[in-house]
């Protein structure tokens, strides 16, 4: 009974793999070159990216050869590594057998509804080709954007990261950049330092203008070309007002800033001018 409840099953496992033979017998060639297009694409995807790395590379050092700027450079050279990359995908697919025309018309309608989904990025992507194409500011500039301030680390895709003088990074989207004002505090060699000294409505004006000067050219720092700026500018509630401009070189202007406002107040000092307090006088009359 045991024999006889075997031999069927034997039977059914021969039959079996006496079918998958003869198919695999059948379409050897198809598996053959099914194969071959699986290896084939898998190198086109290993040694293409390879070669979009190399590409991207190559870009990278001829831009940097032609004294582009950093930021820029690395925007370039990391749009077209993405765009090559695509390419290579394209062909990788359609080595497999993939309609490479049904694979764009896909990406596209990917990309159109990707792109309803993700119109920020969108934005941010175009004003980061606007930043690029128009330069406001270049790696390394000391900039305010979108109401931070700090040094440009990197022009990204999407983003530009900042790097502010307490050494934090700060990540500010392409589209705020574009959309906000933008104060490039580095793009000019010199730069004006603004001030206001306020001196007390018994200090002699004239004297006080003269300390003034004399303070500005004992430091050889200031500019001789423009000519500083030194006059009243507001009667006050509590004191007379001078404006201070000197002009500097942009890369001197904090420290003459701050050596400055340390000397003005020594000097006043030594001459007797007062520099007041905010204060109220306040008048009574008797009344009969």
């Amino acid at each position: 009974m045991a024999n006889e409840g075997t031999t069927p099953v034997n039977l059914d496992v021969s039959g079996s793999i006496s079918n998958v033979s003869q198919w695999l017998t059948d379409n050897s060639d198809l598996l053959i070159q099914y194969g071959v297009n699986l290896i084939s694409a898998v190198l086109i995807l290993f040694i293409g990216n390879m070669v979009v790395k190399a590409i991207a590379g190559s870009v990278s050092r001829l831009l940097q050869k032609r004294e582009m700027d950093k930021a820029v450079v690395d925007f370039i050279s990391a749009l077209v590594r993405y765009l090559l990359f695509i390419i290579v995908l394209i062909a990788a697919l359609g080595r497999i057998g993939v309609q490479t025309a049904s694979v764009v018309a896909v990406i596209g309608a990917a990309g159109l509804a990707v792109g309803l989904a993700l119109q920020g990025s969108l934005s941010n992507f175009a004003a980061g080709v606007l930043i690029v194409a128009f330069r406001p500011f270049k790696s390394g500039d000391y900039v305010e954007i979108g109401g931070v301030a700090g040094s440009v680390d990197s022009i990204q895709i999407f983003q530009t990261v900042l790097t502010t003088p307490d050494n934090k990074m700060v990540v500010v989207p392409n589209s705020a950049v574009i959309g906000g004002p933008i104060t490039n505090y580095s793009r000019h060699t010199t730069r004006r330092i603004d001030l206001v000294i306020g001196v007390s409505y018994n200090a002699d004006l004239q004297k006080t203008k003269e300390v003034l000067s004399s303070v500005l050219m004992a430091d050889e720092r200031i500019l001789k070309e423009p000519k500083p700026t030194i006059g009243v500018h507001t009667l006050a509630d509590s004191s007379v007002n001078f404006v201070v401009r000197p002009w500097v070189k942009t890369s001197d202007y904090w420290g003459v800033y701050f050596d400055i406002m340390q000397g003005i107040k020594e000097a006043l000092d030594r001459e007797g001018i007062e520099i007041p307090f905010p204060q109220m006088d306040v008048h009574l009359n008797k009344v009969d």
